[in-house]
């Protein structure tokens, strides 16, 4: 039989209020506490900190406090990644960042879902989808990214944004639903 944190991984319908997963997120809520309230005036600490909530992330990532995010190990991000004021990332299944993408502030990932079923969110189940964002894109201030949803490479997401479907490499979309209003030229793009 799965555990709770297996099913959670999965996809699958899982109950997230006890047991391991209760566990690591207080873990993580500890770790987000010392970095973006104790250590705000200590960068070398916050770095250390960053480490330890962010393993699977380049150490050359910035992260710009306050940073939210339930449990931190689930968050992938390739080399020199920014995060702005306040971002949240609901990382119950894998978020994969490429490199050079940019956050601004209050941006918002989630990974994590409810059901349609009343009876199912009355037992306190829920759900999560990957998300995965590309190289060297720019996600505007107060975007948010839903469940399952894969951006492509070189994309900017226009501020106040809802991405709710899949947006292509080279693309610039916009708007609550999010849709691509015109395409990027690739020109410039880093090597």
């Amino acid at each position: 039989m799965k555990s709770e944190k297996e099913k959670m991984l999965a996809g699958e319908l899982y109950y997230s209020m006890g047991g391991e997963l209760a566990a690591e997120r207080e873990t993580a809520r500890s770790l987000l506490k010392k970095m973006n309230i104790e250590l705000f005036d200590d960068p070398e600490g916050r770095r250390e900190t960053l480490r330890q909530l962010l393993p699977n992330c380049a150490d050359d990532i910035y992260v710009t406090p306050p940073f939210y995010c339930d449990y931190g190990y689930n968050i992938h991000c390739e080399e020199k990644v920014y995060l702005n004021f306040n971002c949240v990332f609901l990382d119950v299944c894998e978020i994969r960042i490429g490199a050079r993408t940019l956050f601004a502030p209050n941006v918002q990932l989630y990974t994590a879902g409810h059901p349609l079923s009343a009876t199912q969110r009355a037992a306190e189940l829920e759900f999560g989808q990957p998300i995965t964002i590309g190289k060297d894109c720019w996600l505007g201030g107060n975007v948010i990214v839903l469940p399952g949803v894969t951006i492509g490479d070189r994309v900017v997401i226009g501020a106040g944004s809802v991405v709710t479907k899949d947006i292509p490499s080279d693309a610039l979309a916009v708007g609550n639903p999010a849709k691509v209003i015109r395409n990027i030229e690739k020109t410039d793009a880093p090597q």
